[in-house]
């Protein structure tokens, strides 16, 4: 992304659900190889039409024609979602992701990470996420560690 065509910020659709699950997929598979495989990429499609795009308010990044770079997707005061095309990562796009989802929350805003990976929480880090917590796993379904972030009003 060049400096005179940022990204832009909408709000998602449901015919967006193809596009986001490309860079749900991607993402992770690149940022956190790690992670057990647990849902064929027909399920995952399935949950971000049904449960994401359904329960959560969800942003899109996208570039100047239209395609699909990042997403953002917020339940209440959770953070449910943030992830970015592994092309299009460290380029601000996940900063002006994050800053909408916190104007809508003036009250604070919570997120979980796993605690491996590192670029994110130190990505969440440098945006004033502070930790509250630490957990062993047993609360996600993929059985790892994690690390509960949150920002207050006064962060």
């Amino acid at each position: 992304m060049s400096l005179d065509a940022p990204a832009v910020i909408r709000p998602a659709v449901a015919h967006d659900a193809d596009a986001i699950t490309e860079v749900f997929l991607a993402s992770r598979a690149t940022a956190m190889p790690w992670l057990p495989d647990l849902h064929t990429d027909a399920e995952t499609r399935w949950w971000v039409e049904h449960v994401v795009l359904a329960e959560c308010t969800t942003w899109l990044a996208t570039d100047p024609d239209g395609s699909v770079v990042g997403f953002a997707a917020r339940r209440g005061s959770l953070l449910e979602h943030l992830y970015l095309r592994p092309d299009r990562r460290r380029q601000g796009i996940g900063g002006l992701l994050l800053d909408q989802l916190r104007a809508e929350r003036s009250d604070g805003l919570t997120l979980h990470v796993f605690a491996r990976n590192t670029a994110a929480r130190a990505f969440y880090e440098r945006a004033g996420a502070r930790v509250l917590a630490t957990g062993d796993g047993s609360a996600n379904e993929e059985g790892l560690p994690d690390v509960t972030y949150g920002w207050t009003p006064q962060t």
